[in-house]
């Protein structure tokens, strides 16, 4: 235990003891009540099962609802994927409060240890943190998208420009006419109406909406850019209601001008949400390296903690439409998270008996990187997910039951994150 733990304000030595409450100094109590040593007491095997363990459990949940959206031939239940995706969101939302929050205010927090030390006593960090993780993650969203779209609201402009302009017959006036002056015939270069295309901002957005909303039934409206089929042709067989709308997700794989428009919107976001999600991962990895009787409640926990929160993850990233030149990236961002935590596991079990998750500098860091995560997955959570997949979701009424059973999951996902706060 470093000496900054052990002595009070006056330098005095701090005996456990024997303390009087009334001149000892309160900061050196509560270092040594939460100081923990290095207690690892082996069973290198058993923590070696459970690295492939969560490797396997945390890498097929998270693939599992990219593959329902990106494979026909699975033919995923509609429900089943619908079961995925929401109480994958609800699981995020709880690991923001439950899992980041709390043990950053238990880290770095003003009862903690560090949280009384001098230079982090002037202020209550973790929430002043994970706000303002949640002001950047609104800043990079709204600025993405601010970009995107006016690059391709640009992009429609000198399109129309070009349609009227090379119109034959075309006059300033508007009126396309002959040199004769009659009224001409629509010529075969000039189908498309500068009406049309003014509709590519508003078809984009309401692609944009339909990614986000769970509501993946065949009669829903899906983006007015035929999608390509997998083969590169249109499919034009019927599609059971039982299972998900595959016609409706090809283009989560193709290029229209639309999906383009949508990955780049989504994908930095997202990138950040896995950024956080990893940082929780690592320090997670690192304790059940090194816990010592702790850890036969704990292997289990975190096996379920992982696999729910890649559901999440999974989920998340099912919905963007990756460009074909970019096709390998969902299963590289899956493979990602599934690899984090067993790696962070196998460098617990390196450093076994000299890592002290409960020491000064080690409560800072983890304590910074769980606010940042916490204001990450708080706006994914509340606002990528919940926001736009209900409020803003034109087609939320539709289907009630489906509704209804949505909000289960979501529901569900939360309560079920939330208990397992009580062991992890």
């Amino acid at each position: 235990m470093s000496s900054d733990i052990v002595t009070t304000s006056a330098s005095v030595p701090f005996d456990p003891h024997s303390v009087d409450l009334e001149t000892a100094d309160p900061r050196a109590v509560v270092c040594y009540m939460n100081a923990s040593p290095n207690d690892y007491d082996g069973r290198v095997g058993l923590r070696i099962s459970a690295l492939f363990v969560i490797l396997a459990t945390s890498s097929l949940t998270t693939f599992f609802p990219v593959l329902a959206t990106r494979i026909p031939r699975l033919r995923i239940p509609r429900y089943v994927y619908l079961f995925a995706r929401y109480f994958g969101a609800g699981v995020i939302i709880a690991t923001a409060f439950i899992h980041l929050l709390d043990p950053a205010y238990e880290e770095i927090g003003p009862a903690s240890c560090v949280g009384m030390t001098k230079g982090w006593d002037a202020y209550s960090w973790p929430p002043a943190i994970a706000m303002t993780a949640v002001m950047l993650i609104f800043l990079l969203d709204y600025g993405a998208e601010w970009y995107v779209e006016n690059k391709y609201e640009c992009e429609a402009d000198v399109s129309i420009e070009k349609v009227i302009t090379t119109c034959p017959g075309h006059t300033t006036d508007g009126a396309n006419s002959t040199d004769d002056g009659n009224t001409s015939e629509s010529h075969d270069d000039c189908h498309t109406s500068p009406r049309q295309h003014s509709t590519v901002g508003h078809d984009a957005h309401a692609s944009h909406q339909f990614l986000h909303s769970g509501d993946q039934d065949a009669q829903n409206p899906v983006p007015q850019t035929p999608a390509p089929s997998p083969t590169g042709t249109h499919s034009s067989h019927g599609h059971s209601k039982d299972t998900i709308d595959i016609e409706s997700h090809a283009f989560l794989t193709g290029d229209s001008p639309e999906s383009e428009r949508i990955f780049r919107e989504q994908i930095a976001a997202f990138l950040i949400l896995e950024f956080g999600v990893l940082f929780h991962s690592v320090i997670i990895g690192l304790n059940l390296g090194v816990v010592g009787e702790e850890f036969s409640t704990l292997y289990p926990v975190v096996v379920f903690h992982q696999a729910f929160e890649g559901l999440g993850i999974g989920a998340r990233l099912s919905s963007i439409p990756f460009p074909r030149r970019l096709s390998w990236m969902p299963w590289a961002l899956c493979f990602a998270y599934g690899l984090t935590t067993p790696i962070a596991l196998a460098i617990g079990l390196g450093l076994g008996t000299t890592y002290e998750s409960t020491g000064f500098t080690a409560s800072i860091v983890s304590g910074i990187l769980d606010s940042i995560s916490a204001g990450i997955l708080l706006y994914t959570g509340l606002v990528e997910l919940l926001a736009r997949d209900f409020l803003f979701n034109p087609n939320r009424i539709r289907d009630r039951t489906r509704v209804l059973f949505m909000l289960a999951c979501l529901f569900a996902g939360c309560f079920v994150m939330a208990l397992l706060g009580k062991w992890a």
